[in-house]
């Protein structure tokens, strides 16, 4: 009786909620400290760190699923399967949070970062102003759906080829 190779997609699956989850109650930790809307570098760099251990993490338990075999291709999917189904319920999240939670979340953050701008930059307030109004082009919910989709499988795929490379492990068929 042959036995049947594990699929990707129940890991990517199963690893993508644990990550979707966990950014879910991230995001709510930075709600109750009314930090949710300024997106500054430490809270990217956490994300980044959850979103590449949960990839490692799910790569290493296929291979072990799959009796300590992985093909580099295999890796990938996981990865950047991993990555498309949190970013899905980071998608959801962030549609409910800008709609119904805190409406005025994208006026905060626009505010916030021409403040930012104002005390860090060169530009001249017309110039900042100016700014903030091409970038309210990409604010409307589809451009935001389809950003944070986009982005979230870029970063999967890049995040997922080092450790591909590393973990994989083709079976020698004789």
């Amino acid at each position: 009786m042959e036995e049947t190779q594990p699929k990707t997609g129940k890991f990517a699956l199963t690893y993508g909620l644990i990550l979707g989850g966990i950014n879910l109650i991230f995001i709510i930790m930075l709600f109750s400290l009314d930090m949710h809307y300024q997106n500054e570098w430490p809270t990217m760099v956490i994300g980044l760190v959850l979103m590449i251990t949960m990839i490692v993490i799910g790569m290493m338990q296929f291979k072990k699923a799959n009796k300590g075999f992985m093909s580099f291709s295999q890796a990938l999917k996981v990865g950047v399967g991993i990555c498309l189904i949190s970013g899905v319920i980071g998608v959801i999240v962030s549609q409910v949070m800008t709609n119904f939670i805190d409406p005025d979340m994208i006026a905060k953050a626009t505010e916030f970062q021409r403040n930012k701008m104002l005390e860090g930059t060169a530009l001249t307030p017309e110039q900042i102003d100016a700014q903030i109004e091409m970038g309210k082009k990409f604010q409307t919910p589809l451009m935001q759906v389809v950003f944070g989709l986009l982005i979230n499988i870029v970063l999967g795929f890049v995040f997922s080829l080092i450790p591909a490379l590393v973990l994989k492990k083709q079976e020698v068929l004789e």
